[in-house]
């Protein structure tokens, strides 16, 4: 659940479209009804409340008004809530998205972080029923908002250690970072089963197989609470975990973030309920409700799921907790009013920019009886029992805070380790790793001095692609890691990206992969790894002088990489490692003895594909595959043709066609606009756009570079009709750079279809970053505005289109 300040349209990706648009068409005969008898029991521990908790959460709710029960079951964002709007809005949790920072800091540290959480904890105590509020942030691999903090392996990247163990410390470690910065809850773990690794989250899952999940899933739970005991509240350098996205969020149609789970009851129970279980027999105080579907209905709005199966068969005694909006995508509903989800099991909104509203609704619907008391009294009971377990209420509150937890020693040893167990080797041709003392050793490629690349998303920022080094002074980049180390061992190394030294090489070490990415923006067509900075030419280039060629890739899931594959001497599938370097250098590099200090023990997580087909049918390494320095295998060559026509998947240039948004592009919204498809020329070739608050929709997916084009003076085409106008503003964005088209939609014959064209320079006047497109089309309008949109592409330009007038 991400938030991205830095563009100023406020949860465009996460945030869900009005129904009945969101709501996918379910396989025939398929039913989105669950029988609660064939999912497994499980039980909170008893030990998560106690007989004098609950009446003293009874006897609390006894004394609230409506106003102050309804605050408790919504969570704001610190970019949209103050702490002195609890005063007359006493909600009941806060929270920090993926690119909110104190104060409007990305960069703040922990001190800062505690500061801020400490101003809202304080007004909360003096606002309504004087009940703390409750404070959540996403810490997926580490205290990962936070600079100088220990920066862990993604998920993906620890499923390939196969070692719980681990996963406990990096739980205790974590808890103690989060808990570092006065934070107590934290969103995570992860417990998808990623189906198809299109999926831009697949590195949030740990691996393919459910029971490792579930393994994971306890372990990590257990290092972030400890053992719950009776009558005692965590402590200190413990936080709230969250089995998160309940449920199948792994299993969407073409891996599809927020998309439709078409599956038989006995398959979802079967491929994607194994952690919850695990987790909740664990502890687990929170759970989220994912943006998906299953067939064809919102979770966010299933009673069967999160009711009778979660709550009822799984005995699950904490707090639901929704999704970035996810509420406004069930159908009937909108950001700001949703009693269904409520009604369905939901016991905190996540309303990160709508809780204004969805407050004064919510308190109607109360009132109206579309919500009983009786659910919304179990709904504050469940958030109280949470905040009375973490010690934020009661005689003794525990107060968290303490800034020398972040970026301990023990906590970065414990992440080199990490790093080091999750490296996969597939080829090792000739044993040329480990890198022999005294060698020579280029390290290049783009991912060979890149921070960003190699801890991936959620790192700093939601998308994580302007994290630096710098941001992590106790961190090293696999390029710096790996030259000290072949230095210490009495070589020589220099660190190119671009490969350019003038000194022959005994060893290429090119280091290149996928650039960062997060939920949306990483879905994929295809399984077709594409290099984009020439690594096919360097590393020829480097066997033609004689040097042997280590090929170290980063990526949030497998990829075909056939090419490279055949190419490299040497091939390790690294994922996203985080920031600790030298945990690379520990096995690629050999000491003066002539071994390394640790060998290759990491196994693949997920199958490795042959070819860019997904899903994966017939892998190249199927999953549990690796060798190490003991168990060698000469790699012939592999299959290099991707099998599918990657043409026929170049959108990068049309975001509607004949009404439909196609891959790898995805429609988002933030919940107050409603779209339905209509007829403009032919049957369904267009969608309308209704406004009926302010709000925008956009569309999303990976980033393209359009500077070239806007170069040759290309253009921004929409074929649309306006049908309704109220004279507003009407901004149209593309890359971050936002135009008032208010002049042109007032131009426009309302009610007949025409074109606008805008030149890509435009744009990039306004402050666009052309050479990174992942938002092309955005529009931000009021309530009464409706558009009609048949196709919007990048067009060759005429040469006399001008830029907006400024009104």
């Amino acid at each position: 659940m991400p938030f991205r300040k830095s563009i100023p349209l406020l949860a465009l990706v996460m945030a869900g479209l009005a129904a009945p648009a969101v709501q996918a068409d379910p396989a025939p005969g398929a039913t989105a009804q669950a029988n609660p008898a064939n999912w497994p029991a499980a039980r909170s521990p008893a030990a998560i409340t106690d007989l004098a908790t609950e009446n003293a959460i009874s006897a609390l709710l006894a004394r609230m008004t409506v106003e102050q029960k309804v605050g408790q079951v919504i969570q704001g964002d610190i970019s949209s809530v103050t702490p002195a709007d609890l005063a007359k809005y006493p909600l009941g949790s806060i929270l920090a998205g993926g690119n909110s920072g104190p104060y409007g800091n990305e960069r703040a540290d922990a001190a800062t972080w505690a500061k801020m959480v400490g101003e809202y904890r304080a007004a909360s105590k003096q606002a309504g029923a004087g009940i703390p509020i409750l404070f959540g942030v996403d810490a997926v691999h580490g205290h990962s908002n936070l600079p100088g903090a220990t920066i862990f392996p993604h998920n993906i990247g620890l499923g390939a250690a196969r070692d719980v163990g681990l996963i406990r410390r990096i739980g205790v470690a974590t808890a103690a970072e989060i808990a570092g910065s006065g934070i107590e809850w934290t969103f995570a773990p992860t417990l998808a089963v990623p189906h198809d690794v299109r999926w831009g989250r697949s590195y949030e899952g740990y691996a393919a197989d459910p029971a490792l999940v579930a393994a994971y899933g306890r372990a990590m739970t257990l290092g972030l609470q400890g053992e719950l005991a009776p009558g005692k509240v965590l402590g200190p350098v413990q936080v709230a975990a969250t089995a998160k996205h309940f449920l199948a969020d792994g299993g969407t149609v073409d891996g599809r973030d927020q998309g439709d789970a078409r599956l038989s009851e006995r398959d979802l129970v079967a491929g994607h309920a194994a952690g919850y279980p695990a987790a909740i027999d664990a502890g687990a105080l929170t759970v989220m409700a994912s943006f998906s579907s299953w067939n064809g209905v919102k979770h966010h709005g299933n009673v069967s799921l999160l009711t009778d199966v979660l709550k009822h068969r799984m005995g699950f005694g904490g707090l639901v907790v929704g999704d970035w909006n996810g509420h406004g995508q069930v159908a009937g509903c909108s950001a700001t009013d949703c009693p269904a989800s409520l009604n369905a099991g939901l016991d905190l909104y996540m309303a990160p920019d709508s809780w204004k509203g969805l407050f004064d609704t919510t308190v109607a619907d109360v009132r109206a009886g579309r919500i009983t008391q009786a659910r919304l009294d179990d709904a504050v009971r469940r958030v109280l029992r949470v905040k009375f377990k973490l010690g934020l209420m009661g005689p003794t509150e525990v107060m968290r805070g303490d800034p020398a937890l972040v970026g301990a020693p023990a906590h970065l040893a414990l992440a080199r380790e990490a790093v080091a167990k999750s490296l996969v080797l597939l080829k090792n041709d000739g044993h040329v790793l480990p890198i022999r003392p005294g060698a020579k050793v280029l390290v290049a490629g783009p991912g060979a001095d890149s921070m960003a690349m190699q801890s991936g998303g959620w790192t700093i920022s939601w998308q994580g692609t302007d994290t630096t080094a710098a941001d992590f002074p106790n961190g090293q980049t696999i390029g710096a890691a790996i030259a000290a180390a072949v230095k210490d061992a009495g070589g020589q190394a220099i660190v190119s990206p671009k490969g350019d030294s003038v000194q022959r090489a005994d060893v290429a070490i090119v280091v290149t992969g996928e650039p960062p990415y997060a939920e949306f923006q990483g879905d994929v067509p295809h399984l077709a790894f594409t290099p984009q900075h020439g690594e096919e030419a360097l590393i020829a280039r480097l066997r033609a002088q004689g040097t042997k060629v280590v090929l170290v890739f980063l990526s949030g899931r497998p990829m075909f990489t056939g090419k490279l594959m055949n190419q490299a001497d040497a091939f390790v599938a690294a994922w996203l490692p985080g920031t600790q370097g030298n945990g690379v250098a520990d096995v690629l590099v050999a000491r003066r003895d002539g071994k390394p200090l640790r060998d290759f023990t990491g196994r693949l997580p997920f199958a490795w594909p042959a070819d860019a087909r997904a899903p994966i049918a017939s892998p190249l390494f199927r999953t549990g595959y690796g060798l190490t320095y003991r168990h060698r295998a000469r790699l012939g060559p592999v299959n290099a043709d991707p099998r599918i026509d990657l043409a026929a998947f170049d959108n990068s240039a049309t975001f509607f066609r004949r009404g439909v948004v196609p891959a790898p592009w995805y429609l988002a919204s933030d919940g107050v606009v409603g779209v339905r498809a209509v007829d403009l020329s032919a049957q369904e070739d267009a969608r309308q756009f209704t406004w009926t608050g302010p709000g925008k929709f956009s569309v999303e997916g990976p980033p393209v570079d359009l500077a070239k084009r806007a170069e040759a003076g290309a253009v921004l085409l929409l074929d649309w009709r306006i049908d309704a106008r109220t004279g507003a503003p009407v901004r149209l964005a593309l890359g971050g750079g936002t135009l008032d088209i208010a002049g042109s939609v007032g131009a426009a014959p309302l009610g007949k279809a025409g074109e606008l064209r805008i030149p890509l320079r435009c744009f990039a006047a306004a402050g666009g970053n052309l050479a990174s497109v992942g938002g092309p089309l955005r529009i931000d309008a009021t309530a009464g505005f409706t558009a009609t949109i048949r196709s919007a592409r990048i067009a060759d330009g005429k040469g006399d289109e001008a830029c907006p007038a400024a009104r």
